[in-house]
């Protein structure tokens, strides 16, 4: 569908620096890529915080803080019991004292030489990152467990509203993509013209926990993957999302009879005119199919540019990479 796809740094360069900072953001400009994707959660006063994760005691210093030591709890996010630090228990003062760390130490121990330099950043600050990139800049915002921060009272659409309002942005500017794993806030956010483009994203393991609740509440089946890839799964999207950001087992893990399968579900979607993006590439064996991986460790990086190389061949509109020059070196 795009003449030259889309190489989307996953959570900024992410395999040279920890997620989402500064340094990993800089440094994905500087590679090259056409596109940051950022999460997005919410603090107790309201305001949206790049984070992985709600729970963020694997990417920060907060457990090291003897002042927010009571602030360790048990919750219950999405239908999975974590126990943690959590973002919406901080205001943007507190979360705004804490400094981020590599979340993969062990597969990535290079990566801890940037620990602690750099804090957490607002969405706010990344619209004004990508404002002053030159040759322009996307942002592909994955909004985390909308379900969840709304029954806190947290609205994305007021705070993401709020949030370009302040920055001079658009609504719809071209630059601002939007996915999520839940389909709702997609379709709702298409229908009030909050981003330019909307991603239901889909993996092998997950269903989207919108989906879930509903399925629980009308007493029915929820709706499988292979459903909802299939042709009719396809045009039921169509018109009302712009695209699906697909895990990239569901579309190639190795044979050559799933690249063909990858293929025509691309072909099908394009046909439909819906995107397909891809996610995530990495060049660790540890993250590889098994067929790319080398006998070095799980951190050692396997066949990774035969993948990438496979990757690009299903006709993809883009990829998310933690290594965006890899993925620019392999790109058609």
């Amino acid at each position: 569908m795009t003449a030259r796809p889309l190489v989307i740094a996953h959570r900024g360069a992410s395999g040279y620096h920890p997620e989402h900072t500064l340094g990993a953001y800089e440094l994905a400009i500087q590679l090259g890529s056409d596109a940051i994707e950022p999460d997005l959660v919410v603090s107790k006063d309201g305001v949206l915080i790049i984070r992985h994760e709600n729970e963020i005691s694997g990417t920060t210093n907060v457990a090291e803080k003897p002042e927010f030591a009571d602030r360790m709890t048990t919750k219950v996010v999405d239908g999975e019991e974590l126990t943690g630090w959590f973002t919406e228990d901080f205001t943007w003062a507190e979360l705004s004292t804490l400094m981020c760390r590599e979340r993969l130490p062990e597969l990535r121990p290079a990566n801890r030489e940037h620990d602690d330099k750099h804090g957490i950043l607002r969405f706010i600050d990344l619209l004004e990152i990508a404002d002053e990139a030159p040759g322009g800049l996307s942002l592909v915002v994955e909004l985390k467990h909308p379900t969840y921060f709304a029954g806190l009272g947290y609205s994305f659409e007021a705070l993401l509203t709020q949030d370009l309002f302040l920055a001079g942005w658009r609504t719809d500017d071209p630059r601002l993509i939007i996915e999520s794993f839940e389909k709702s806030i997609m379709v709702r956010l298409r229908e009030l013209g909050i981003g330019s483009q909307h991603f239901y994203i889909m993996d092998n393991l997950h269903t989207a926990f919108d989906e879930l609740v509903w399925a629980r509440s009308e007493g029915v089946p929820s709706i499988s993957n292979n459903d909802e890839l299939s042709d009719a799964g396809l045009e039921a999207f169509a018109g009302r999302l712009d695209g699906l950001a697909l895990a990239s087992s569901l579309l190639f893990d190795g044979t050559e009879e799933e690249l063909k399968n990858g293929q025509a579900i691309v072909q099908k979607a394009h046909e439909l005119g819906l995107k397909i993006f891809t996610w995530t590439l990495r060049p660790e064996n540890e993250f590889l199919p098994p067929m790319f991986r080398t006998a070095e460790g799980p951190g050692s990086r396997g066949n990774w540019q035969d993948f990438y190389e496979m990757i690009w061949k299903l006709g993809v509109d883009g990829a998310f990479a933690d290594h965006p020059d890899l993925a620019v070196r392999t790109r058609p």
